[in-house]
């Protein structure tokens, strides 16, 4: 059932906070297990008793076979971090006419996305944290479950919504992605939301910074954010257009019905490529039209997700 909040404490949490609770509410109840609960106390392996040592974890069935002490080790017994990255470069302000209030582009949906699973992660009491990048990675807050941080949070997802429209510089996703990996040492859940439409991308470069995020044993998620109706189906008005490029500035001035057909089929080509390999590498991929909304995606996503623990 929906939350109910005055409004002075809409003016406390911040809009972006307050969005994301009611999504939370909208979407929790039936979710009786976590969906994102999955480094817990698991069996790593045997290894020899030593002497003095508590016998509480010895294995008694091996004993009677072996005659030999061996003690079970296990896993950390730890919650979910999650690290959120988020793609802030020029392309994710597209579409850049939309109505602040009631519009979608990629990096609205983006951030209310990032706030409803920062929201979900405290109800779990897991710890969470924030990467922001576009030509650098210029904010990286490593997990946490305190307050603090996340109200931190929201005002740096507060600060990314003030500048739609306005485009954030060119996008350099494979060093960012490099340095996340360096930057957070502990096993965790990388969720990264992207349009994945970096100029100068080259595609095993791309794969070789999400498998090193693989290789540190992090758990990935990439959500393929796009305007289905215009980036993969090119659907313009069939007249003379002027395209400007929202990273570098370049205009282009063409003819939709003339480009279309090509554009379609290269479009759905890369959109094939990344599924195939983000499969092959064991990276959750997730294809995104923004036009549907936040909580649609993310509660199919995590009915998906409940599902396959």
């Amino acid at each position: 059932m929906p939350i109910n909040l005055q409004p002075h404490q809409f003016r406390q949490l911040g809009s972006l906070e307050f969005l994301a609770k009611q999504a939370v509410e909208g979407f929790i109840t039936g979710l009786h297990r976590s969906p994102y609960h999955g480094f817990s106390v698991e069996f790593a392996e045997h290894r020899l008793y030593n002497p003095g040592e508590s016998m509480r974890h010895v294995d008694w069935k091996l004993y009677a076979r072996s005659d030999r002490f061996y003690v079970k080790t296990y896993e950390e017994e730890t919650n979910l971090r999650c690290q959120v990255v988020i793609d802030t470069s020029g392309s994710m302000y597209y579409p850049a006419d939309v109505s602040p209030e009631t519009g979608m582009n990629k990096i609205k949906f983006a951030t209310h996305a990032a706030a409803t699973l920062i929201e979900l992660f405290k109800r779990q009491r897991d710890a969470v944290g924030l990467s922001l990048f576009d030509s650098t990675l210029h904010a990286h807050h490593k997990a946490r479950s305190t307050q603090a941080h996340q109200h931190l949070m929201y005002a740096e997802l507060e600060k990314v919504l003030v500048g739609v429209g306005k485009g954030g510089g060119e996008t350099a996703a494979v060093e960012a992605i490099h340095t996340i990996a360096e930057a957070t040492p502990k096993r965790s859940l990388i969720v990264l939301f992207s349009d994945m439409l970096d100029r100068a991308q080259d595609l095993d470069a791309m794969f070789a910074a999400l498998a090193h995020l693989r290789h540190a044993k992090h758990e990935v998620v990439v959500f393929h954010v796009l305007d289905e109706q215009t980036e993969q189906r090119f659907d313009f008005p069939d007249r003379p257009t002027t395209f400007i490029d929202l990273e570098s500035g370049e205009e282009v001035r063409a003819n939709p019905a003339e480009v279309r057909e090509n554009y379609v089929s290269k479009m759905a080509e890369l959109r094939r490529e990344l599924d195939v390999r983000c499969g092959s590498a064991g990276i959750d991929w997730v294809d995104v039209d923004i036009a549907k909304g936040v909580n649609p995606v993310l509660t199919a996503y995590l009915l998906k997700r409940k599902k396959m623990r």
